[in-house]
């Protein structure tokens, strides 16, 4: 599904300044803005029927229909992952307690992050990965531990990525980028100042970036060229990131899959080639 606000906000700086107007009052009222017939976007707006097409369609969108359906259903989502709330964890808790909150909130971030995808975003994201020299990952704290998984699969199929445990190292990465490489910048908050760092030195250097955050608004946003994202459902006493580390695991195994899908006899026989196997199982 396409999500109609990012859209527009990725948009802004190259709108018109009438397409900003329509921006700014969608962005501002996007539940109203949902239920308005093109003529009352229009009045709102100060603008005309044909400036809100132009729009609809200069951000992916067929038409007006098309884009009011998908705002609609963005406002819906919303409202649906806020109410459908799980209670925290609290000191009186049994364990079947704990292990039942736990497993649910997981289970509730994976549906919520599923419906938070816009799929040609991830099909131009994994065509990004599939066309880039050089896969750069950055990520700290959890968030290191996803973008240490995607190298382990990537590297796997024969996609070499790279990444770093050391922040600075990351740093220099970025540092070295080409308008031939991209990077994933992963970041539960989007606000992480050594990752916005990373991701401003990449760009610097006109290299791709896409990035992991919760849904909302975040620095990192602003500045990654695809912009991917997990609900933002965890635990208010969290030491470490748990629900949101499940689902940034789930969003690089779908780009993965994806990736792999792309070529899949050529797949099939680089992860025959790279399965490392015990001495016993290869003498069966």
């Amino acid at each position: 599904m396409k999500i109609a606000t990012i859209r527009l906000r990725e948009y802004y700086d190259h709108a018109s300044t009438t397409e900003q107007a329509i921006i700014d009052y969608i962005l501002s009222h996007p539940d109203d803005a949902s239920k308005m017939t093109i003529y009352k976007l229009a009045e709102e707006t100060f603008s005309s029927p044909s400036s809100i097409i132009r729009l609809c369609k200069n951000n992916g969108f067929s038409g007006y229909k098309e884009f009011s359906k998908a705002l609609i259903y963005e406002q819906a989502v919303r409202k649906h992952y806020k109410a459908k709330e799980i209670a925290d964890v609290t000191k009186a808790d049994y364990i079947d307690e704990i292990v039942n909150k736990v497993t649910n909130k997981n289970i509730l971030s994976l549906e919520e992050t599923t419906n938070l995808l816009d799929f040609d975003v991830i099909k131009h994201c994994v065509e990004m990965i599939y066309d880039c020299e050089k896969l750069v990952l950055f990520g700290i704290g959890a968030s290191l531990i996803v973008a240490k998984d995607a190298q382990l699969k990537f590297t796997r199929i024969n996609k070499m990525a790279y990444v770093s445990e050391d922040w600075h190292t990351q740093l220099l990465m970025a540092r070295n980028m080409t308008p031939n490489d991209l990077g994933i910048v992963i970041s539960y908050s989007g606000q992480t100042q050594e990752m916005i760092e990373c991701a401003k030195t990449a760009k610097h250097n006109k290299a791709e970036l896409i990035s992991i955050t919760k849904y909302g608004q975040a620095p990192i946003m602003d500045i990654a060229d695809h912009n991917l994202f997990v609900a933002a459902n965890e635990y208010a006493f969290r030491s470490g990131a748990m629900s949101s580390r499940i689902s940034q695991l789930n969003l690089v195994d779908i780009l993965y899959t994806c990736y792999v899908n792309m070529q899949y006899e050529k797949s099939i026989e680089i992860l025959e080639k790279t399965q490392i196997r015990k001495e016993s199982d290869q003498d069966d």
